[in-house]
């Protein structure tokens, strides 16, 4: 990817803090185990979060826990299910732009901060943000760090655009307390011009102790990189999402399991149309299939929703999308700004984006 389009999507909006309660409805969806076959997904609802940040990273915990991560270096922390928003971002970071987070409870994270060279670092807190530690800072200046994603409390992996000619994979042991550079002999070359899209802490995403996804873009076609061994052999395969420009591709991915996965994206450019803007594979990342009905423009996040094996929410700046046939077709539920969305399994999933934009979406069975 050109230097210009890491640029652009480096870039972003922050105006107004203040935030306003709103509801949407959104339809029953068939549930997983459910004994009258349905599970009614709820409504969004924004909360009050006090500041103008972009928050691209979230790390839904449970109903009552999320954190988030965002531009200026913050990162809000809630316990009480959004009723209240704790500040607990890491000293000295206004200048960072945090875009992952990923969480293991209320006291454990780890967020990525992206950019060429030094910017690119990962720090972690073992005490809800009240002391923060750099574990990792990237001295490559041909490197840009873009997601990153756990496998279970202990084993992550942490991603860069080709330097080299090669996706750069950084490695933890010990959640995300050291890392180290994977061999990248596994790693097939990538295409002229084809980076990862830093634009919902989706572009590297995992299922089970070892399979991992990398989503990306800007090359001559939209492709999604596959792992089996954590990171050190992957196998690649073209997705039906368009690229062949900096601003084109896939942004984000969700696997239910290690076999179905969704993968959304487009043109993430105001002014230009996204169609084909999703993607589905039920063989784990072999084959991808064009959604028969896929959103009507740009989506940067997605997420199963939870207790169901055919439902799933997409997110982007114009709106959310509903698909309950496991990402054929879709359709749009609301027309708010979001960059990123994650559901947990107790039934509740978040969202977040622009001007301190947080919404938490009840779930509860019927």
């Amino acid at each position: 990817m050109t230097s210009m389009g890491k640029t652009r999507r480096m870039m972003s909006v922050g105006l107004s803090g203040a935030v306003l309660a709103l509801a949407v409805a959104i339809p029953a969806v068939p549930a997983q185990g459910a004994s009258n076959g349905e599970t009614s997904v709820g409504t969004w609802q924004l909360t009050r979060t006090d500041t103008d940040a972009r928050f691209r990273g979230l790390a839904a915990v449970d109903r009552t826990t999320a954190w988030a991560a965002g531009s200026k270096g913050t990162v809000l922390r809630t316990t009480d299910g959004g009723r209240s928003w704790r500040n607990v971002s890491p000293p000295g970071a206004a200048e960072l732009e945090l875009r992952d987070v990923e969480a293991f409870d209320a006291r454990r994270a780890v967020v990525l901060a992206i950019g060429e060279g030094e910017a690119s670092r990962v720090l972690r807190t073992d005490d809800g943000g009240a002391t923060w530690t750099e574990s990792f800072r990237n001295t490559d200046p041909r490197a840009f760090y873009d997601c990153l994603t756990f496998f279970d409390h202990r084993h992550g992996l942490a991603m860069s655009d080709p330097v080299d000619g090669k996706y750069r994979i950084l490695s933890t042991r010990d959640g995300g307390r050291t890392w180290e550079v994977l061999p990248d002999a596994g790693m097939p070359a990538a295409l002229p011009g084809e980076a990862a899209f830093a634009a919902s802490g989706q572009c590297l995403v995992s299922s089970g102790p070892k399979d991992v996804w990398l989503a990306t873009g800007g090359g001559a076609t939209a492709r999604v990189l596959h792992s089996g061994d954590r990171g050190l052999n992957w196998t690649v395969a073209e997705s039906t999402i368009p690229a062949g420009d900096p601003a084109r591709g896939v942004f984000g991915l969700a696997f239910r399991d290690r076999t179905h996965g969704i993968a959304v994206g487009g043109d993430y450019r105001k002014d230009q149309p996204s169609p084909r803007a999703a993607a589905v594979t039920g063989d784990g990342g072999r084959g991808w299939s064009a959604a028969s009905v896929p959103p009507p423009a740009y989506r940067s996040g997605v997420a199963w929703l939870p207790h169901s094996r055919s439902a799933a929410l997409a997110v982007g700046p114009t709106g959310t999308d509903l698909t309950t046939d496991g990402g054929r077709t879709w359709r749009t539920i609301d027309t708010g700004s979001y960059d990123t969305v994650d559901c947990t399994r107790d039934g509740a999933c978040w969202a977040s984006g622009e001007k301190g934009r947080i919404a938490r979406l009840g779930q509860s069975r019927s």
